[in-house]
């Protein structure tokens, strides 16, 4: 038994229902643990102008800090919620946090570029403990009808932390310089994983099972093989790809003619990051009640509308629009990832765990496609390049409509056709 199984009081069967004290805890600590996880994994964005010049690099190569994050976060992902399998959700998440905060007092010493990427790279590794398994952890301890709501609390956090990520080091650095900026990014991750820490309720529903490799790989070919899994799998790599890709280069536009804007003012375009705190709850509680095949329709929809909205030459309009993508895309992520623990009956790490991999996957590849396409055909490339992604992620969400009809079956049964 772990310490999660020893140290837990005495569960519900059914888990956790809003407006109990354990709901309330459990749902602070997840909301933590998204702002301690975004505040790390993205505060390198908004400095990414500060970092080309610093370092004489490209924007493609600047953009580097962020997509060597979140490609080796999807590439560890897996193995950490297989470790959760074996020594506890609680443990590994609490683990990540505090080794990922360690580093990221580091990294404001590096002395070059490739530095700064091989210690964003590290920090990737250590911050993957806490998205493998926050979602497999909600799914194991909310009743079943709250968890549509409980995912977009941890969404909000995420949100929130993804704002303040970006927020926080841009306002240092119109008085001081990247360094010091990541230092303040730091130290505000390293207090929402002590928050994180000290509310976190012990897992009551948890079992731990022994860790076979030929189980997990069996385990990870059986979600893989279920269609509405496969196809979430798909929205999460499309989505988080054209979002990243967006927020990489905005910057960089905002900066150039025909807006001239100063860092500290293009720092204040990360509180769009507000719409998707506001829409990822809202969303998971519509999910709940209407269902989640046409509330995902609907939000990949305002995505695309609001990006096409940023091709405009007005300011105005520009920021209108990346209201509406902002917004549309926390909202999809929210019924997505919340749909995963949902089919996923048995095994909910690894299904959670490959859900983000394809998510932080897309970050990463999509993410350093697009810096070929803002090269090659600057801000219009870009839109163009992310264009095709929301077309791609517009034809999943209308193929859930068809396959997330499909009744859940429980890992190892027979497949359906």
């Amino acid at each position: 038994m772990t310490l999660d199984t020893l140290t837990a009081p005495a569960a519900r069967s059914d888990g956790y229902r809003r407006g109990s004290a354990g709901y309330t805890r459990i749902t602070l600590s997840l909301f933590a643990a998204g702002l301690a996880t975004f505040v790390s994994m993205y505060s390198a964005q908004a400095l990414l102008p500060a970092l080309s010049e610093d370092f004489r690099a490209g924007p493609a190569s600047a953009a580097l800090a962020v997509s060597a994050t979140t490609g080796v976060l999807a590439l560890v992902i897996v193995p950490a919620s297989v470790l959760s399998e074996r020594f506890g959700r609680t443990r590994v998440m609490v683990f990540s946090a505090a080794a990922s905060c360690a580093i990221g007092l580091l990294l404001p010493l590096s002395t070059s570029m490739g530095m700064l990427v091989a210690g964003r790279a590290l920090q990737g590794a250590t911050l993957a403990g806490i998205p493998a398994v926050a979602m497999a952890y909600l799914a194991e301890e909310v009743y079943r009808g709250d968890l549509g709501a409980a995912m977009g609390r941890y969404v909000a956090g995420t949100t929130i932390g993804g704002l303040v990520g970006r927020l926080v080091p841009s306002a240092v650095l119109d008085v001081s310089d990247w360094r010091w900026a990541m230092v303040a990014a730091s130290t505000l991750a390293l207090l929402f994983a002590v928050v994180m820490t000290r509310t976190m309720p012990p897992s009551q529903h948890f079992r731990p099972q022994a860790v076979r490799p030929r189980v997990v790989l069996a385990n990870l070919a059986d979600h893989l093989r279920d269609p509405a899994l496969r196809v979430l799998f798909g929205l999460g790599f499309i989505l988080m790809g054209g979002f990243v890709s967006a927020y990489n280069f905005l910057g960089f536009r905002l900066v150039d003619a025909p807006f001239g804007l100063p860092d500290a003012v293009v720092g204040l375009v990360f509180l769009m990051y507000l719409a998707g705190t506001v829409t990822s709850s809202i969303s998971g509680r519509v999910a709940d009640r209407l269902g989640r095949r046409w509330v995902l329709l609907a939000a990949v929809v305002v995505t695309a509308s609001g990006l096409l909205c940023t091709l405009s030459g007005r300011l105005p309009m520009v920021l209108a629009g990346m209201l509406l993508f902002t917004g549309g895309f926390f909202a999809a992520h929210s019924v997505a990832s919340g749909w995963v623990g949902v089919l996923a009956t048995a095994h909910r790490a690894e299904a959670s765990a490959l859900y983000l991999f394809s998510y932080y996957l897309g970050s990463s590849v999509a993410g350093a496609g697009a810096g070929v396409a803002y090269a090659a055909g600057g801000w219009s490339g870009t839109v163009a390049y992310i264009g095709v992604l929301m077309i791609v992620g517009l034809v999943l969400a209308l193929t859930m409509i068809r396959v997330g009809r499909l009744p859940v079956r429980p890992v190892g049964a027979p497949h359906p056709g």
